[in-house]
C-alpha cells in the first residue's frame, strides 16, 4: 500500500530530515585522505543520536552500519570499515538516513576524496542534476514515471554514455524506510501511480561511467559494477504538497537544487 500522510506527519518527516542533512554534512566535512569509513559511520552516528534520533540502517536485516559507504566501483550498500581507509582520487557514496519519531528519512552523497579527476567530477555532476531533475517533476497531479523519465533524460542527454543502474532505485518513505511505490530511474512519463499531496519518496539516481552492470559481493550487501567502472549516488526525501516539492533532507528545502528548473518548493 502507498502511505499517504497528513500535513502534521510531513512536518515530522521534515523533522528527520533535517537530521540525516546534519548528518551529511558533518560526513562529507570529515572526508579526506587517511580517514576510514569506520571513523565516519560513527560520525553520522554520534550526529543522529545527539538529535535524539536513532540511525535507520543499522540492523536493518543485520547490517552494521549507520551508513552505506561505497567506494569508487562501489554502487551501493558498501559496509564501514574501521580498516578502510580513503585514499586522494577515490570517490565515495554516503547513503544515510534516521528516525526521528517514529519517522524516517533517507539522503545520499557521492563525495570525491581530494582533487577528482575531470571524468569524476563530470560524473558526479551529471548524477546529481539527474536526482534533481526528478525532484522537480514531484508535484501533485503528476504521474511517478513522469520523475524516472526526467532521471533518464537528464542522464542520457550527455555526449558520455553513462550508464543507469537497474533494479536498484527510489521508494516511498515514511513509518518504514522502505515503502511502496518502487521509483525507477529510466521508464516513459505519465504512467504509475497519481502523485498527490501527502505522499513522501525517495530519489536515487545511480549512474556509472562504464556499463550499468552489477554484482553483489559475497558480504550479502556490496553492489559493484561488473566492469569495474566507477559509479556515483545521490538521494533526497521529498514530498508532494499542494504547494509543490518539499526536499525534505536539503536544508533549505531544495531551493538551490529546484531553482534551475524553474521549479519554486513548499518553504
Amino acid at each position: 500500500m502507498i502511505q499517504i500522510k497528513t500535513a502534521h506527519e510531513i512536518e515530522l518527516m521534515r523533522a528527520s530530515g533535517l537530521v540525516t542533512a546534519g548528518a551529511l554534512k558533518a560526513v562529507r566535512a570529515a572526508v579526506r585522505p587517511g580517514v576510514t569509513t569506520g571513523e565516519l559511520d560513527a560520525i553520522a552516528e554520534d550526529h543522529i543520536r545527539s538529535c535524539g534520533a536513532v540511525p535507520n540502517f543499522l540492523g536493518y536485516h543485520g547490517f552494521t552500519g549507520t551508513i552505506c559507504a561505497s567506494i569508487n566501483d562501489e554502487v551501493v550498500h558498501g559496509i564501514p570499515n574501521p580498516d578502510r581507509t580513503l585514499a586522494e582520487g577515490d570517490n565515495i557514496s554516503i547513503d544515510c538516513g534516521a528516525i526521528l519519531q517514529g519517522w524516517h528519512s533517507d539522503s545520499a552523497i557521492t563525495v570525491p576524496v581530494g582533487t577528482p579527476s575531470a571524468e569524476d567530477a563530470a560524473l558526479l555532476e551529471v548524477t546529481e542534476r539527474s536526482m534533481w531533475a526528478g525532484l522537480a517533476k514531484a508535484v501533485a497531479g503528476g504521474r511517478l514515471t513522469d520523475i524516472s523519465h526526467a532521471v533518464e533524460e537528464s542522464i542520457t542527454a550527455h555526449e558520455h554514455p553513462y550508464g543507469i543502474v537497474d533494479h536498484y532505485g527510489g521508494h516511498g518513505i515514511g513509518t518504514e524506510m522502505h515503502q511502496d511505490p518502487h521509483v525507477l530511474n529510466y521508464g516513459r512519463a505519465g504512467r504509475g501511480p497519481k502523485l498527490v499531496p501527502g505522499l513522501a519518496l525517495a530519489i536515487e539516481p545511480m549512474v556509472t561511467i562504464g556499463d550499468p552492470a552489477t554484482v553483489e559481493l559475497d558480504d550479502g550487501w556490496t553492489v559493484v559494477t561488473k566492469d569495474g567502472s566507477r559509479a556515483a549516488h545521490f538521494e533526497h526525501s521529498v514530498a508532494i504538497t499542494p504547494e509543490g516539492p518539499w526536499v525534505l533532507t536539503a536544508e533549505d528545502g531544495g531551493v538551490a537544487g529546484l531553482a534551475p528548473f524553474g521549479v519554486t518548493p513548499r518553504s
